[in-house]
């Protein structure tokens, strides 16, 4: 490490030893999460216990590139985030089960204590400024078991409910328990599968782990730890608590309120959780739950706070409103105060100011301004190519080696960061083709700091723009191409499977056996074949003949697809159901023999040979200002394929509206 960026280190660990706000100036977006990653490395230094740092995002998706960020430039540092509630403020909704669940599992790990090591915090503003449980009250609310234990299934379910968790017949989300028998299928807070505990009378036998789509298990657990599924724990005390401070606040007139009444009969309501802090003596705040080594705040933090203040503020004065003109059209919301439910600006001031505290801001900030110390980071938003890319009889590559020499000859390592793993190879191949280089690609920035200066290293890195630090320039894709709008990737499925959703099927459906015919789906059961339990699906056939299908082999079964009135069951090991197999398998023969034909006939024929003239056409696709769909690239490799074989094309693209078929078409066309 050179001298310069030794004397930063050293300007940070002194500002982290400072109970006083620090400002990182000249810290365009991607140099933040850089700092970042020493911050939170300096703060774990030699330390037995963890201290985590907090940084503190204008909104979710600030938090969403940090992290992403993170991960290329510290990947050593643990992430972890609080989001918040994904509903208005003053809803008559809960928040979704998985933000809850998230929620609830980055709280309890909170209470408990982290494990030594670089730690950060990421979270937004709106989750910094709502009223929390205090972490005794979620550290204590645990269920703990373990294969052998005795299991009383009526404590269990109890403590399931009064910490949230929500009765389902599939468990598919966090927050979802089902109970079948002996069978309980629990999906917990925090975890990326749901568990299944196998009870023997009293005594659990198993605890596994499954998928939740194909209903197969995946593994097996030694002990299970249950956290509450809700930040709302429906317990006696709770309860009466609610009911006091209620009709205290409110008056007492109850009658007809839903909420009072669902509450009163320790069933849990949509919405309940924004009267959060009529079912605690205190409420807490996430900064009451660790001892941070320093707070860091986002660059416009002021202006998103004052925007959810407002927010806020806007929502209230609604609901109080409406409460007094009863103009309301359902059950009368009455709202709590705001200073109840979120902190208010002098609580914030002295939360924020008991840690050392960071700011970032991309510009320059003058010393002493404030009363803050000023760290510059020295640097600054790296160099656009829009010029260059509004001239359509140019390419920009040419100003690209052109600034590149220019970067280097100032001493900075030059790495070019693009958002997906086929932007980069494109780019990879494009920079070559242009004669920029030497260039290859990178994972981590350690990677990349282990390389020769002079190699141009292409990373993955969401990175609005570039930048440009005292060592190091950061060339955006985007700044060659322009701006690039990505959307996430739909997970792709598998077509050979038939049906891989057991929450799909309901009890008294219809389904179709590959080898057994029609019959009629009964529900989920547990078996025990060779003293190991196994989860089949129970079918019945005609005649009350029944089939167990394990699990595992779902793909066999199908849902029958025609009206179900008067479909008669096949025979389990009956001849009419391969009677009709063989028939059908026939028929299926001669439309293929006539299609073959036709085929045959049109490879016969030829066809003009276009092949994508080099260099132009990756240009051309490299300004798709999306990432590309897998199914999208399949179709677009198909459609090239065909043009250059020489022989007749005839494809048909389909797919929904917005999927992408007029970018396959502009490829093609080119």
């Amino acid at each position: 490490m050179n001298g310069k960026a030794l004397t930063l280190e050293q300007e940070l660990r002194a500002a982290l030893s400072r109970s006083s706000r620090t400002i990182l100036s000249t810290a365009p977006e991607g140099l933040d999460a850089f700092a970042l990653g020493h911050l939170a490395r300096l703060a774990a230094d030699g330390k037995r216990t963890a201290t985590p740092l907090l940084h503190i995002a204008r909104d979710d998706q600030r938090v969403a590139e940090i992290a992403d960020q993170l991960s290329f430039f510290a990947p050593d540092v643990e992430i972890i985030r609080l989001p918040a509630w994904d509903c208005l403020p003053y809803d008559r909704v809960s928040p979704s089960a998985g933000i809850v669940a998230e929620r609830i599992a980055t709280l309890v790990r909170l209470a408990k204590g982290l494990p030594p090591g670089p730690t950060i915090l990421l979270t937004t503003i709106n989750a910094a400024l709502q009223r929390v449980p205090q972490p005794a009250t979620l550290s204590r609310a645990s269920f703990r078991a373990a294969p052998g234990n005795i299991v009383n299934l009526e404590e269990l379910q109890s403590f399931l409910v009064q910490n949230g968790f929500s009765r389902t017949g599939t468990v598919m989300e966090p927050g979802e328990y089902a109970i079948r028998g002996g069978i309980i299928d629990i999906f917990p807070p925090g975890r990326d599968e749901p568990l299944r505990l196998d009870l023997f009378g009293d005594t659990l036998e198993s605890i596994r782990t499954f998928e939740p789509q194909s209903q197969r298990s995946t593994g097996q657990l030694k002990e299970i730890v249950l956290e509450p599924a809700s930040e709302v724990l429906l317990m006696e005390t709770t309860i009466a608590r609610f009911r006091t401070r209620y009709t205290a606040t409110f008056g007492g007139n109850t009658a007809n309120d839903p909420l009072y009444e669902a509450i009163s009969a320790g069933q849990r309501y949509q919405g309940m959780e924004h009267w959060l802090p009529l079912f605690y003596d205190r409420l807490a705040s996430i900064f009451d739950y660790a001892d941070w080594a320093a707070i860091s705040l986002d660059h416009q933090i002021d202006e998103a706070m004052a925007a959810r203040r407002e927010q806020i503020e806007d929502f209230y004065d609604a609901r109080k409103q409406a409460l007094e003109q009863q103009t309301f059209g359902s059950a009368p919301y009455k709202p709590l105060e705001p200073k109840a439910l979120y902190l208010a600006e002098p609580e914030w001031i002295d939360s924020v100011g008991s840690a050392p505290q960071f700011s970032f801001t991309p510009f320059e900030h003058p010393e002493g301004q404030g009363g803050a110390h000023v760290i510059s980071l020295g640097g600054r938003q790296g160099r656009t190519f829009a010029a260059e890319r509004a001239r359509e009889e140019s390419s920009v590559f040419p100003a690209v080696k052109t600034h590149i020499g220019t970067l280097r000859s100032g001493g900075r390592r030059v790495v070019i960061s693009s958002w997906s793993e086929g932007s980069r190879e494109r780019l990879v191949s494009l920079l070559r083709e242009h004669e920029i280089g030497p260039v290859a690609s990178a994972d981590t920035w350690s990677e990349v700091e282990s390389r020769d200066p002079s190699l141009i290293s292409v990373v993955l890195l969401a990175l609005e723009k570039g930048l440009e630090a005292p060592d190091f320039a950061i060339i955006g894709e985007q700044d060659i191409f322009g701006d690039r709008l990505i959307r996430r990737a739909r997970k792709k499925r598998k077509a050979a499977e038939f049906l891989t959703e057991l929450s799909s099927l309901s009890p008294g459906d219809l389904v179709v056996h590959v080898d057994h015919g029609i019959g009629r789906f009964e529900g989920l059961r547990t078996i025990e074949v060779q003293g190991a339990p196994h989860d089949c699906l129970f079918l019945t056939y005609a005649g009350g003949d029944r089939l167990f299908l394990p699990v595992e082999n779902i793909e066999l079964i199908s849902r029958y697809g025609s009206e179900e009135a008067g479909v008669q069951l096949d025979k389990l090991g009956g001849h009419a159901w391969q009677a009709r197999k063989a028939k059908l398998k026939q028929r299926v023969k001669e439309i293929a023999d006539q299609l073959i034909k036709t085929a045959a006939a049109r490879l016969l024929r030829k066809g003009e040979v276009m092949v994508p003239p080099e260099g132009l056409y990756d240009e051309f696709c490299a300004r798709f200002p999306y990432e590309e769909t897998e199914e999208q690239l399949d179709a677009i490799n198909a459609v090239i394929e065909d043009l250059q074989s020489g022989r007749p094309m005839d494809r048909l693209v389909c797919g929904d509206v917005g999927f992408g078929k007029t970018e396959v078409a502009l490829r093609a066309a080119f």
